[in-house]
């Protein structure tokens, strides 16, 4: 089908659901419709969504060409905003945080073995301790029961909050200054007073976070900027 005046490929998936549903990722335009759904409905639903279509695929676009982080010896990347230097280290066999001559962050991994992986798991460590702390602080604030807090890898939010599994948090929020991430686990505490987005329930991460929407339009532009880490699996991550 032709949108904004290009050509747009999509992979078309019928079963016997109800309603049409649209997906983006680095594989493309994927649409879930209806058996009997006739395809000018089909696409008729794709150009209802089409400035969401196109800013999806302008976003996978703008990651594809994006330089990957190599994990050599030396090199630096962003935590809490600040850089950090990799130490490959033979003979270390875990990793190991420290501070460097000139107050950079140091981070030791082994020489030996997936270096991507290993860095991908330090960082991940690195981010359940801080996250799990700020999460702590939030419900103390709020008078609520601390949930569990696991870090995600999920391809397009930054959080997520159930009832049943507790606050998810994606790790690479590691990489970003400690204010935006603390909007991310601000706006998943307030889920645990209310589950919605009403305004009762940015009232609370206002109080919170008094300066959410600053940080909430830097998070979009700042996720863009991350290293991207190839571990087989990895892929961006969206809003909150």
């Amino acid at each position: 089908m032709a949108l904004e005046g290009r050509e747009l490929d999509y992979l078309l998936r019928r079963s016997h659901r109800r309603t049409f549903s649209l997906h983006v990722d680095e594989r493309g335009v994927r649409v879930n419709a209806p058996v009997a759904a006739p395809l000018g409905e089909i696409e008729g639903f794709m150009r209802q969504h089409e400035a969401w279509l196109v800013e999806r695929l302008e976003r996978h676009a703008q990651l594809a060409h994006r330089v990957r982080f190599e994990p050599v010896d030396g090199a630096t990347l962003p935590v809490l905003g600040r850089p950090c230097r990799l130490r490959l280290v033979a003979g270390v066999r875990r990793s190991e945080w420290s501070g460097d001559v000139d107050g950079a962050e140091l981070l030791k991994l082994p020489s030996s073995g997936d270096v991507p992986k290993r860095l991908v798991a330090a960082l991940k460590a690195r981010a359940i301790t801080r996250f799990t702390g700020r999460v702590e602080e939030y419900c103390l604030r709020l008078g609520v029961p601390m949930p569990a807090v696991r870090v995600s890898s999920a391809r397009t939010r930054w959080g997520s909050c159930s009832s049943s599994s507790g606050i998810r948090l994606h790790w690479r929020l590691i990489h970003l200054r400690p204010e935006l991430s603390d909007y991310v686990v601000a706006h998943e505490v307030a889920h645990l007073v209310e589950m919605n987005h009403s305004p009762r329930f940015w009232s609370v991460v206002q109080a919170l976070c008094p300066g959410w929407r600053t940080l909430r339009a830097e998070l979009r532009e700042a996720g863009r900027e991350l290293p991207m880490i190839d571990t087989g699996s990895e892929a961006p991550a969206g809003d909150a």
